[in-house]
């Protein structure tokens, strides 16, 4: 079964990597694993990543974070060279957005609003509709699958249902199980998840464990190490 995957890199990585020793993660590795466990004679063909440059400004870890990022791309590039990088842009209200503030046990007062920082990722969903629904009409595949949690895929995965009625669709949601119950920290898109032929509803611990990048990626250069600081 000729799989494509395309990953929402923030929507996996608040979902799933945030605050954990998983960043360092294979995700061609981990997207193969979880396939083949749905179904064994799924064939993983192409995989593209969506994602944003790091700012630093706005990073926990300053120039850091943005240093790390890079050197990550660098190796997922390295150990699998047949990965596509799609990248967006970010947009930043400089002025600051009036928003109403939040107070626990007190209704919602729209007179009560503070500038904040608004910051925003932009273009990687239109990315991500584009180039799923080129690659399902264009043929030569069996199944697309989408990682992410974000109902505003729902649109393309509603247009390749109807326009490639024999192609199969596939979700897997970036979350991790909650230990007391099995269940996701955030819930299932069910926008998503309706339109698709199956739905991953969470990724495991171990099944991220599994999936790490060497902590050195040799390269024709000079080596990729993990950054100290994931």
């Amino acid at each position: 079964m000729r799989t494509a995957v395309y990953i929402d890199g923030y929507n996996l990585y608040y979902g799933c990597l945030r605050q954990t020793a998983f960043k360092w993660l294979d995700v061609m590795k981990l997207a193969d694993l979880i396939l083949k466990v749905q179904n064994p004679s799924s064939n993983l063909v192409r995989i593209k990543y969506f994602t944003a440059p790091a700012l630093a400004r706005f990073a926990t870890h300053g120039q850091q974070s943005v240093a790390a990022q890079e050197r990550y791309h660098r190796a997922l590039k390295a150990c699998n060279p047949s990965i596509e990088l799609i990248y967006g842009t970010h947009s930043i209200d400089e002025s600051g957005t009036l928003l109403p503030a939040y107070r626990a046990g007190v209704p919602f007062d729209k007179s009560d609003r503070h500038r904040v920082w608004k910051l925003e990722e932009k273009k990687t969903d239109v990315n991500i509709a584009i180039e799923m629904y080129r690659d399902a009409i264009r043929g030569g595949l069996d199944q697309v699958v989408i990682v992410s949690n974000d109902s505003d895929a729902e649109p393309v995965l509603s247009a390749i249902r109807q326009d490639c009625p024999g192609l199969m669709i596939g979700v897997i949601t970036p979350v991790r199980p909650r230990p007391q119950d099995g269940k996701g920290y955030r819930s299932v898109s069910s926008s998503l998840s309706n339109l698709a032929d199956w739905t991953r509803r969470h990724i495991l611990d171990e099944e991220l464990e599994k999936s790490q990048l060497p902590l050195r990626v040799p390269t024709r250069k000079k080596p990729i190490d993990k950054p100290a600081h994931w």
